[in-house]
């Protein structure tokens, strides 16, 4: 009797995301795919600048740049398909995008409100079938985060955010440092309701009193539990 080989196992995709500038996320981002990568696993690390130049997500490049600003729901619903059927085609084991998936922030400064967000989570849901999604949730104060951006970015920063927050339909009341905190809070609490109505699983990652290693070994520990990882040995 020929036996069979084991079926792959499902991709994973890993979506690191934070409820405000400033919070570490990208660090840890490319410290997961450093890690993942090398403990065997074939991973894509989908970089946010990314967004406008991979192929699967033209279209959204292309729609956004067309004069409105901004991106249809069903537009980033059918890049995110292509992206990962084309990932899974490749033999990846592992996405990690930041500031990617599910599009919160992107929806809300273009005027969604709740419900269209929801929905659109919902096709998001269906769309990423079958892959495993994770989503890594890095928060902190945003006032605290805010100051942290600011420092890091180069002069200009906190007048094209502050900008690009009040020009957008959804987020118009912003026009200051306070009142950008302020949005963000409320997109959190938002963002934490949105994401529990999914079947992804969430890590919550408080960076308040961690410093970016701390932040990147908590979270380690918490995906060692959910990845099936080449040769997987505790976490050091």
């Amino acid at each position: 009797m020929t036996t069979q080989p084991p079926p792959p196992a499902p991709l994973h995709l890993i979506s690191v995301i934070g409820n405000s500038p400033g919070v570490g996320k990208s660090t840890l981002c490319r410290t997961l795919a450093t890690w993942l990568t090398d403990r065997g696993a074939k991973v894509d690390h989908f970089q946010e600048p990314d967004i406008l130049t991979r192929p699967a997500f033209r279209p959204v490049a292309e729609e956004f740049a067309d004069g409105t600003d901004s991106v249809r729901p069903e537009t980033l619903i059918a890049a995110t398909r292509a992206y990962v059927t084309g990932s899974r085609a490749a033999g990846l084991d592992v996405l990690v995008t930041d500031a990617l998936i599910p599009f919160i922030p992107s929806l809300v400064a273009w005027g969604h409100d709740e419900a269209s967000i929801a929905r659109t989570l919902r096709d998001l849901t269906t769309a990423l079938a079958p892959a495993q999604v994770t989503v890594v949730y890095v928060h902190d104060d945003p006032t605290a985060a805010l100051r942290r951006a600011i420092e890091r970015e180069d002069p200009d920063w906190e007048h094209w955010y502050l900008t690009k927050l009040h020009t957008s339909p959804g987020t118009r009341a912003v026009h200051d440092l306070p009142s950008a905190a302020t949005h963000l809070r409320q997109e959190a609490a938002l963002t934490q309701r949105l994401l529990s109505a999914t079947p992804w699983t969430v890590i919550p990652v408080d960076a308040t009193t961690r410093n970016a290693p701390q932040t990147a070994a908590y979270t380690r520990q918490q995906l060692l539990t959910l990845l099936d990882l080449p040769g997987r040995q505790p976490d050091q």
